[in-house]
């Protein structure tokens, strides 16, 4: 296989929202002209046939409904959430999407435990939930949070790699500040992503929270009213001097209500075509 392939991983667990997480995985390596990779992760020897076999029909219904992406298949010994990183850096995957099963089934795939899975992995993950891609080769719609954190400009970077590569539009959103100090550092932050796009040609629009508080809610509201495809933001890395805009509540965002895909990075990825370089 050609070492330059793109790929793509997806746990699989069997259920609905794994599938889900197929339809998108399907779309972002279409648009690389690349591959699919599922994994099931068994706790026995024992395990492995059967699964590999349910896995593989698995696959081979998704190469029926998603005409030219190729799908492999990865059956492994441990724990799934020890596992995903492993797998995608022996892989070379430029995204793992990862099925979530909402706010209330939130510990099945996304407990804490698993939020420092994507805090220690080489890859950018999409979270999606059982809602499916729309049926177009792109993501039209991209919404980025700004704030005044140290990990901002590395969001502006991912989201311009995915606005570039789909033809995306940008639509930054920003709180209400009221801190004369704090103010002028998110005008400064805002300046530096108005021309950071159209430095590089991306189109975006501003909007700015209707009222003081409730930053994430009004997020997640946004985003569904102009129907978007994804939202960006960068995992809270421990120590960073301000962390990203998510921390204590990421459910409200990653397990949103109207189940839009969320793209997570680290503060030290840029995802780029060929697949994930560290800054």
């Amino acid at each position: 296989m050609d070492k330059q392939t793109y790929k793509v991983l997806v746990p699989h667990d069997f259920t609905n929202v794994a599938d889900c997480a197929i339809n998108h995985a399907s779309k972002i390596a279409n648009s690389f002209s690349g591959e699919v990779y599922l994994l099931h992760v068994v706790s026995k020897d024992k395990e492995i046939a059967g699964a590999k076999e349910k896995l593989t029909q698995v696959a081979e219904r998704a190469e029926a409904s998603n005409s030219g992406v190729k799908f492999n298949v990865l059956v492994r010994i441990g724990n799934i959430f020890e596992d995903i990183g492993d797998v995608a850096s022996e892989i070379g995957a430029g995204f793992i999407v990862m099925g979530t099963h909402g706010a209330k089934g939130m510990q099945k795939i996304m407990g804490s435990y698993a939020l420092r899975v994507i805090s220690h992995s080489k890859v950018p993950f999409v979270i999606c939930q059982t809602q499916d891609p729309k049926q177009t080769d792109t993501y039209d719609d991209i919404v980025v949070p700004i704030d005044y954190s140290d990990v901002t400009k590395q969001k502006l970077t991912v989201a311009a790699n995915i606005a570039s590569h789909f033809g995306s539009k940008i639509h930054l959103f920003y709180d209400i500040e009221n801190d004369e100090f704090l103010k002028k550092k998110l005008d400064r932050e805002l300046s530096f992503a108005k021309n950071y796009f159209l430095d590089r040609k991306i189109s975006y629009t501003l909007n700015q929270a209707e009222i003081k508080g409730q930053f994430k809610k009004q997020l997640v509201i946004f985003a569904a009213k102009i129907d978007a495809d994804l939202i960006c933001i960068v995992n809270q890395q421990e120590g960073a001097l301000l962390p990203d805009f998510f921390g204590s509540d990421e459910q409200i965002v990653i397990a949103n209500e109207a189940e839009i895909p969320v793209i997570i990075t680290n503060p030290t990825q840029q995802v780029v075509a060929g697949g994930v370089l560290g800054t």
